[in-house]
Order: C-alpha cells, then structure tokens, then sequence
C-alpha cells in the first residue's frame, strides 16, 4: 500500500468531515480534490469512496444527537418520546422527494454534471442566494423542531433534491430552504443533519451495492483506504457539527456564500487558466 494513497484517504476524509455540515458541498470540493491530486486507484473506486465515506459523518449525528434522536430512552418523558417519533415522522416525511425524484435524477446526473465548471457556477449561485437570503430581516416563525411542521419538512426534502447537481451542497440546499420556509438558522440545521441520516445511508448503500454487482469486492488496500477515510471522517464530523451549531448562535451564513463564491471563482481560474 503506497502511503500516499493513505495521505490523500486522509485528507479526503477531513474534506468530508468538514463540507458535508458546512453549506459548502462536500461532494464538489471532493471531486475538485480529485482533480488536483487525483488518487491512483480506478475512477470506480473514488466514486464509491466519496460516498462511503459519508458512514463517518452519518456516525458522527447519532453520536451526537444519540439521546434526541433515540425515542426509546428511559430519561425521557413520555411528551418528550411522542416529539421524538414525531421528529422521525418528519424526518420520514421530508426523505419522500428524495426517494421519488433525487435518487433517480442523481443516478441520471452524475454522469454528465460532475464537471469543475458546473461545481463552480453551483458553488457562486448558492453563495449568492445564502447572502441574499440572509440580508433580510425576517423573523422565523418555527423555532424548535417541535414547532416545524409536516408541510415544512416536505418543502426542505423537496430543496434536497437540488444537491443532484455537484457543488449544490446538500446541507447548503436543504438549510436554505428550511429558512426560506421560516426556521430558525438552529432548527434549519439540525434538521437538515437528522434529514442527511437516512438519505446519506441509503445513498451509499446503493453506491456500494452497484460497485459490487460491477466491480466486485474491494481488495485488501481498497478496504484500509475506505476504513481509514471513513474514520476520519466521523471524527472530524464530531468536531465540525459543534462548531457549526455554536458559530450559528451568534452568526448567520453570509460567512459560507462568501467562501462559496471566492472558492467558485478560484474554481473557474484554476482549471480555465492555470490547469
């Protein structure tokens, strides 16, 4: 096994720790790296690895949020256990448009959209809607997950669907619109973290299983690459998820549609001029 190799899975894996929270996309700036310091194994293989590598950071939540999300847990009440399988109910409810529509148009897209070009102009497009977005004064009118309702949690899967197209970001599409739709920037994120849970999974899942059906198994180096990437990723996740939840306390997200377009534009110059 080249240690390079192990480098790069390394750093793949803090490039997905930290984008897949940040409404940045984790899948663009993974695919920019590619293109920079491509790894040696097959184009097959990277686009398996991005996505199960996502087992990390879907780790990381239920780390995280392991006694919010657990309805079963004996310190709670018996209010606070119907919120919970509620909150799973709008987590169910939200994934709908992903399983009609995303997992499909992905399948369709990622063949054809997965170019720099269109990470770039994905990357400055959503910068601008999350400044836009962000300079008005609107006051949210759901400020707990309690209070987000059914029709709200399918409108945020529906902004899902969006990140098909590399560089949306998935976080970055389902937060805005979750504060489009009158969240709070606090419950925006957290549900888009709980939403990526069933939909990252099931996502690499069907990665894994189309490989497989393709490809075959993974060999011994392939697997320490994965194991290794994944690792990282969850334990960068850990640390990326809380520092995003205590930035947006005091913040809001002006700060990452700047970073989107300048990356976006350091994008467009790179490969149209320096590559």
């Amino acid at each position: 096994m080249n240690v390079i190799e192990i480098v790069k899975s390394i750093v793949l894996g803090i490039i997905q720790g930290i984008t897949e929270w940040l409404p940045i996309s984790s899948t663009g700036h993974l695919i920019l790296f590619d293109n920079i310091w491509p790894m040696a194994s097959s184009p097959e293989f990277f686009e398996v690895f991005k996505v199960v590598i996502q087992f990390g950071s879907i780790l990381a939540v239920l780390v995280l949020f392991f006694h919010k999300l657990n309805p079963f847990s004996p310190q709670k009440s018996r209010r606070e256990k119907r919120d919970t399988y509620n909150l799973w109910k709008k987590v169910i409810v939200g994934c709908i448009p992903i399983i009609i529509v995303g997992l499909p148009l992905d399948m369709i897209l990622e063949d054809y959209l997965s170019g720099v070009y269109v990470i770039a102009a994905t990357l400055i497009l959503y910068g601008i809607a999350f400044i836009v977005i962000e300079s008005r004064n609107r006051r949210p009118s759901m400020r707990s997950l309690e209070d987000l309702t059914y029709k709200a949690a399918f409108f945020i899967g529906c902004f899902q669907v969006l990140a098909a197209i590399p560089g949306t970001s998935r976080s970055g599409a389902t937060i805005l619109g979750a504060v489009l739709l009158g969240c709070s920037r606090y419950v925006a994120s957290e549900f888009s973290f709980f939403l990526a849970v069933p939909v990252m999974a099931g996502a690499s899942g069907l990665k894994l299983i189309k490989y497989f059906l393709k490809v075959g198994m993974f060999s011994g180096s392939e697997w320490l690459l994965l194991t290794v990437g994944t690792v990282v990723s969850f334990l960068v996740s850990i640390l990326a998820i809380r520092l995003l939840l205590s930035y947006i306390r005091k913040h809001d997200f002006k700060v990452f549609g700047i970073y989107r377009i300048l990356l976006g534009i350091v994008v467009i110059v790179y490969f149209g001029f320096l590559a």
